[in-house]
């Protein structure tokens, strides 16, 4: 391993570059974003991940022998490795309470037409209008729990790529495929591929539960204070989830989250049917 890089003035061009991050702007053109922490780092590293560069703080690091592994992988990858006192590291993360990682790696996404193929029935997630940082990184962990072959956003307010996004979905982001597209591309693309949608919605009679979604099926939910639009749930089955309570909706990435292990229970039962009786 070459020897890094080390910087200890906040007013570097590097840190400046690494605060310009922050806007979506200077991501699009540079097409990078930021992953802050070991185990966001850790997880877009298994998902192939190639840094450009690594910023570290060994003062700020809960174990800096254990995590040189991590370390060593995104060297290997081709990561420029630059080190910093705790003064500069703080002024470049974007978050409270920095654990001492900070890597430059290419921003996530790929055109609609290149997500792969499936194996098996398609499982997709998509998020119209989406706004929040933090309800798309949740619902990428949901997506990567249940195995969804991709999230698509449609006609997104944020980027895939949006700091808050690598963070709330702790680096998920890079281990689920993910789009974006204007909705009547997303929806041309679901119906050549066969694929039927499930429109969350609470103004309908039928429930998430009632409806078979053994085939390929997307999820699609909306924003909280809007819902999916018009065009959408013209296009999908529409569907809710039985509430008892006053409100009449919950928050976004908890409902994905209730009809996507729907899915995957479905599937499950389908696949290992229990014999009445035994």
């Amino acid at each position: 391993m070459s020897q890094p890089l080390h910087l200890s003035s906040a007013a570097n061009p590097r840190i400046r570059g690494l605060r310009d991050l922050r806007r979506r702007r200077a991501r699009d053109t540079a097409g990078v974003t930021l992953v802050e922490g070991y185990e966001e780092l850790d997880l877009a590293l298994a998902a192939g991940v190639a840094p450009r560069e690594l910023y570290l703080c060994e003062e700020l690091m809960a174990d800096p022998a254990a995590q040189q592994g991590v370390v060593e992988r995104a060297v290997e990858r081709g990561a420029q490795l630059v080190t910093t006192t705790r003064a500069v590291f703080e002024k470049a993360a974007y978050r409270e309470g920095p654990d001492g990682f900070l890597a430059v790696v290419p921003a996530p996404g790929v055109a609609l037409a290149d997500l792969p193929a499936p194996e098996g029935p398609a499982l997709y997630l998509v998020a119209e209008h989406l706004e929040k940082p933090g309800n798309l990184g949740a619902i990428l962990r949901t997506a990567d729990a249940v195995g969804a072959h991709a999230v698509i956003a449609a006609d997104p307010l944020t980027d895939w790529g949006n700091p808050n996004v690598v963070r709330g979905s702790k680096g998920t982001v890079f281990s689920v495929s993910v789009a974006a597209a204007p909705t009547a591309e997303v929806l041309a693309f679901l119906a050549e591929r066969g694929v039927s949608v499930l429109a969350t919605t609470p103004h309908t009679e039928r429930l998430h539960t009632e409806v078979d979604c053994t085939g390929p099926v997307a999820v699609a939910v909306g924003a909280e204070k809007t819902g999916l639009t018009e065009e959408l749930l013209a296009a999908g089955e529409r569907v809710r989830i039985p509430m008892v309570g006053r409100v009449n909706s919950l928050n976004v990435a908890t409902s994905a989250a209730i009809v996507l292990f729907e899915v995957v229970r479905q599937r499950s039962v389908q696949d290992f049917p229990v014999a009445v009786g035994t």
